[in-house]
């Protein structure tokens, strides 16, 4: 016993080096957001260029790359390769951010290596938590001898401390407005800062993209001389539907594939990830249809991946769902309409950078609401938002922690009604855990 509590004490002073020494945008906000690659090549080369040991599938965009990153991880894991998978932020535990072939990265090579860091850091080499992370990724792949690593954008793409990689294709979902502080005020210029992931000569696959959007991709690519392609131009998904509590997709070249991934806007998400297969194939990867349709069908198995329309009880049934800025948000309430319950209850809580009017706005009034807060100094207080929300003729108490939000829906809810939890992947963060997701 007094190993096992040694051995979290431990592990506890690594997370608080990582979190307290280091600036983390996830917990400080603007604080901690660090723009400009300059860290991230020095963290490189004390590494000694860890990623120019494997191939690299590199994605951006402002909705979908989380689920895209996973989907393309677990098809290619199912094709046998050795797969690295960086993805940001976790919910439960620090380690779900680094995956080889879905396993995370243990606790003893996290400690060893900031352990080593510390020895080898610089005078005045002082890289923010999300530039350590990524280089930790980066190096615990090529350890692994990954064939292949998923490498998903944290913040924009130009200036994110994932882009010193040159990868095999680079893959941007979407563009809507986010993060306008540090990205741009327009789509144009969102869209410019994501379509800093195309490198040169390498080929660029595009979820969606539209007007001024496609035009900047479209001039990106052609100055890069880069091979692009929209996935919405030639859809590999023909049609979807939902049944027995996945997604059925009909797709032009690989049958009738089921996913486990069964929000409605994961249908652009597997049409983009279709469209990346069919370059890999072009390109030698050994993509079988068999893969295909055991790597969508096993994708949280495979991956781990939660909290995308994830259903945690069924009477009443409780969903949550990622959605947390105003495009991501109207994808979700059209799911919600389509849902069939006696009374709908919505806990909700937001991190106070985000567009919150825009989607406050779009709530429906007859709903039951639990404003609550994650336990973090960028969320938007449990009471301003019920403030806020009162403006837009929203009503329901204030809850401090996520959990008494929880439990008071529940009290309030019968078997037929529904439970909407959402708003900020840091209030599912905290439900996940409470309810005993993942490592504690």
């Amino acid at each position: 016993m007094a190993r096992k509590e040694e051995l979290q004490r431990m592990w506890q002073q690594t997370l608080d080096y990582l979190y307290n020494q280091r600036p983390a945008f996830e917990r400080e906000g603007a604080s901690g957001y660090k723009p400009g690659l300059d860290t991230c090549i020095a963290l490189d080369k004390l590494y000694n260029e860890p990623h120019r040991r494997y191939r690299i599938i590199h994605i951006a965009g402002t909705n979908g790359k989380g689920s895209t990153a996973h989907l393309l991880a677990s098809i290619l894991q199912q094709c046998g390769y050795r797969v690295g998978l960086f993805t940001s932020p976790h919910l439960v535990d620090f380690r779900e951010r680094i995956r080889v072939n879905g396993k995370k990265v243990s606790r003893n090579y996290v400690m060893n290596w900031v352990d080593e860091y510390k020895k080898k850091s610089l005078d005045g080499f002082e890289p923010s938590f999300f530039e350590l992370t990524s280089a930790m990724a980066l190096d615990y792949f090529a350890w692994r001898n990954v064939n292949i690593a998923v490498i998903e954008t944290g913040l924009g793409g130009r200036l994110d401390s994932t882009n010193i990689v040159t990868p095999e294709v680079s893959v941007i979902t979407n563009i809507g407005l986010e993060h306008q502080q540090f990205l741009g005020n327009t789509l144009e210029e969102i869209a410019l800062e994501k379509a800093g992931i195309i490198k040169h000569g390498r080929p660029v696959i595009v979820g969606r993209a539209d007007g001024v959007v496609r035009d900047v991709f479209e001039r990106e690519a052609k100055r890069l001389y880069a091979e692009i392609k929209f996935a919405q131009d030639d859809p590999e998904v023909l049609n979807a539907w939902h049944v027995d509590g996945i997604l059925r997709l009909t797709t032009k070249n690989y049958g009738i594939i089921d996913s486990q991934l069964t929000g409605d806007y994961q249908i652009e998400n597997c049409n983009t990830v279709l469209t990346t297969l069919n370059l890999l194939k072009r390109l030698k990867y050994r993509i079988k249809p068999d893969a295909i349709n055991e790597g969508f069908a096993h994708v949280i198995e495979n991956t781990g991946l939660m909290g995308r329309w994830m259903t945690l009880n069924d009477k009443p049934l409780i969903i949550c769902d990622s959605a947390h800025n105003p495009s991501g948000w109207e994808q979700m309430l059209q799911q919600l309409k389509r849902q069939k319950y006696d009374k709908l209850h919505m806990v909700l809580g937001f991190m106070a950078d985000k567009d919150v009017a825009t989607m406050l706005k779009k709530l429906p009034k007859d709903a039951q609401y639990y404003f609550t807060q994650a336990q973090t100094s960028r969320s938007m207080s449990a009471e301003d938002l019920q403030k806020a929300a009162s403006k837009s003729g929203l009503h329901g108490n204030a809850y401090i922690k996520v959990e008494e939000a929880l439990e008071a829906a529940r009290k309030a809810s019968r078997a037929k009604d529904l439970i909407y939890v959402g708003g900020s992947m840091y209030i599912l963060a905290e439900l996940l855990k409470y309810l005993g997701y993942g490592d504690q």
